[in-house]
């Protein structure tokens, strides 16, 4: 397969400024990151319910307050998971994603029998698949950045886990995509999988080695905790790809190409954020054990 250097280059560049972006909005504070992830939720939402629209149809047929409500239910779990250190009008957010959780729990069904007369349970079914698959990974990610606990490097230096570790699982992402794109551009033959015809074996694992490669190295050099830094890099490789599939996956069953449009050369919100949609509950579980 022949490298085509002007989409490489589409590629490179949205990619470039979606890493800028994710580094503004964790190195301003936790309010930006917050902010910028609720943008991206509600993003997710609206082309995971297209999508799901042009799969059975019938989806497309709930009401208004479903449509939205589910899209509030779920960012409620990322103002639960915010941590207390963020609060508004001297409330934190953990109690107002609390209080508005409950509120949708028992009002989404009850708003639904009045709407629709009737309550459909595969259309919540596919709400609530949304809720696993999108809220509950970006309240995780949320979550991750509201740890305070040091990371040390060998010099001495000083790192909260909530500021680096999402630096490491977005960088160690877009090595991977990065790399496994050039590398199966280059050498790629063999077919990785019939969902996803351009994905070679050559090239995912060659974006999965370098990927490792690459953190391990910078971690070395920063003299961080390289075996940490390593584990999160082969989680994003690994799960990352897994993440990719499933969604074009959804993308095949749905009949389109892309989720979305928002992003030059690589389509909407999910196409951009596939692969940190399904890393983030793996990344956040080894967090969590590591701590123990």
């Amino acid at each position: 397969m022949a490298m085509n250097w002007k989409v490489f280059q589409t590629r490179a560049l949205t990619a470039l400024v979606f890493v800028m972006v994710m580094l503004l909005g964790l190195l301003l504070n936790q309010w930006s990151f917050f902010v910028l992830f609720s943008i991206i939720h509600f993003g997710c939402w609206v082309e995971y319910q297209q999508l799901i629209g042009k799969i059975d149809p019938t989806y497309t047929t709930i009401s208004v307050f479903h449509r939205y409500g589910i899209m509030i239910a779920g960012w409620s779990l990322m103002l639960y998971a915010a941590g207390n250190e963020l609060h508004f009008a001297g409330i934190v957010l953990p109690s107002i994603g609390l209080a508005l959780g409950l509120i949708f729990t028992f009002a989404l069904p009850l708003i639904e029998i009045l709407f629709a007369r009737q309550v459909n349970l595969r259309h919540i079914g596919y709400s609530a698949l949304g809720l696993l698959y999108i809220s509950l990974s970006w309240a995780m990610i949320v979550n991750i950045r509201s740890h305070n606990e040091l990371w040390v490097s060998g010099k001495g230096w000083q790192y909260p886990s909530g500021f680096l570790i999402p630096i490491v699982i977005i960088f160690s992402i877009w090595i991977n995509d990065t790399m496994a794109y050039i590398t199966g551009s280059l050498i790629g033959k063999t077919p990785f999988s019939k969902i996803s015809p351009k994905k070679t074996i050559e090239g995912t694992l060659g974006g999965a080695l370098l990927c490792v490669t690459t953190m391990a190295l910078l971690a070395y050099n920063l003299q961080l905790n390289v075996i940490q830094v390593a584990a999160i890099a082969v989680i994003a490789a690994t799960v990352g790809t897994a993440g990719d599939l499933l969604e074009s996956k959804l993308k095949r069953m749905a009949g389109v190409k892309d989720s979305g449009h928002i992003m030059p050369g690589h389509g909407g919100f999910l196409d951009r954020f596939d692969s940190l949609l399904l890393t983030t509950p793996v990344v956040w579980l080894f967090v969590m054990l590591s701590r123990v």
